[in-house]
């Protein structure tokens, strides 16, 4: 018999060729408004009329460099000479953390799909496909802060898949109640550079990872509404973690709240401005297999607190039902579990498509 996570990964991936074929022989109004959706960023934002479809696709670029504890900056250099490392105890094992992320990327390309089966539901399924690049410095020896090296470690593949409903309270709420199914892998490897020198091919640690392993609901709650130009909204949205995967741990929660207005300043175009807070929490147990004197591998340094504020654009195409969008967004406050690698900026890009 398959594993249940590969048996889960068929039948989301046969939900996708479903809904992909029911496009053909859907119709949906062409909404006329560029602001009739949310900036690009928020998921899961607005529900559909019965019989309607909508395809989506997103791409997010992620941009993290420097590292800091609290709200507090760190040099790579205090980083080895002041930060414990939890794994000092087996022998072999140094007493300050000895390798440094200097700066990390991550792309996402999402595809999405919306439809309603009746007017007071709407169901959403999300996949993903993620490519992370984190940079390093490993420092020389047991202890010191003289350097020996760099090297980078990247992954690539499928992340975790979402399928959710979106049920319709009134015309200006609805709610999401949806689930998370672990597609994406959390067993990567990569080659690095050890204190002493050597170059093996270790299991990576978690912000490397693609997935989180576990089957997780997700819970929201989005409020929107317009005038005759101005747009407004807000959305609460958590994803719980449900007991440890196979490896021993499980992902920390994750809850975001995000309050946007919009602005239509033509038929085809408005802009916008948001504000997001997100807070996710350490993760709780730890992968046996990930043992390593660098801070991404202490389970303890993975909680953040942030508020980002964000911009955007969304342009409907004039004559089509072709919606263009983008939304650029940049810390206002952020508070770390660290050390961690703290976040610059994030790029969205959106492409959505109603037949």
């Amino acid at each position: 018999m398959l594993p249940l996570k590969y048996a889960a990964t068929a039948v989301i991936r046969f939900a996708c060729v479903l809904v992909l074929l029911i496009a053909i022989h859907s119709h949906a109004d062409n909404l006329s408004r560029p602001d009739s959706h949310a900036p690009i960023g928020v998921m899961g934002d607005h529900v559909h009329h019965q019989g309607e479809l909508m395809l989506s696709y997103r791409y997010m670029h992620m941009a993290m460099k420097g590292n800091r504890d609290g709200s507090n900056n760190l040099s790579p250099e205090q980083i080895v000479t002041t930060v414990s490392n939890r794994f000092a105890n087996p022998p072999m094992q140094p007493p300050f953390l000895r390798v440094v992320p200097l700066e990390m990327t991550m792309d996402m390309h999402m595809l999405g799909a919306m439809y309603a089966p009746n007017d007071h539901i709407t169901l959403m399924l999300m996949a993903n496909y993620i490519e992370r690049e984190m940079d390093h410095v490993t420092f020389m020896g047991p202890m010191g802060s003289t350097p020996l090296g760099s090297f980078t470690t990247e992954t690539s593949g499928f992340g975790d898949t979402s399928l959710s409903a979106l049920v319709k309270l009134n015309s200006q709420w609805h709610l999401t109640a949806g689930w998370s199914f672990p597609t994406g892998d959390v067993k990567e490897t990569d080659t690095i550079l050890t204190p002493m020198g050597t170059t093996p091919a270790p299991r990576l640690p978690y912000p490397m990872q693609l997935g989180s392993g576990t089957y997780d609901p997700i819970l929201g709650l989005t409020y929107t509404d317009r005038g005759e130009r101005w747009g407004w909204g807000a959305q609460w949205r958590s994803t719980f973690r449900m007991g440890k995967n196979d490896e021993e741990y499980s992902l920390g929660d994750e809850h975001r709240l995000s309050a946007w207005s919009s602005y239509r300043i033509s038929q085809a175009v408005s802009v916008s401005a948001r504000l997001e807070y997100v807070d996710r929490d350490n993760i709780d147990g730890m992968d046996p297999m990930i043992v390593a004197p660098v801070q991404t591998a202490d389970p303890d340094n993975q909680g953040i607190e942030r508020l980002d504020g964000l911009v955007g654009v969304n342009w409907l195409l004039p004559g089509s039902k072709h919606r263009f969008a983008l939304e650029w967004a940049a810390p206002v406050s952020q508070r770390l579990s660290g050390p961690q690698l703290e976040t610059d900026w994030t790029l969205s890009l959106g492409w959505q498509w109603s037949p």
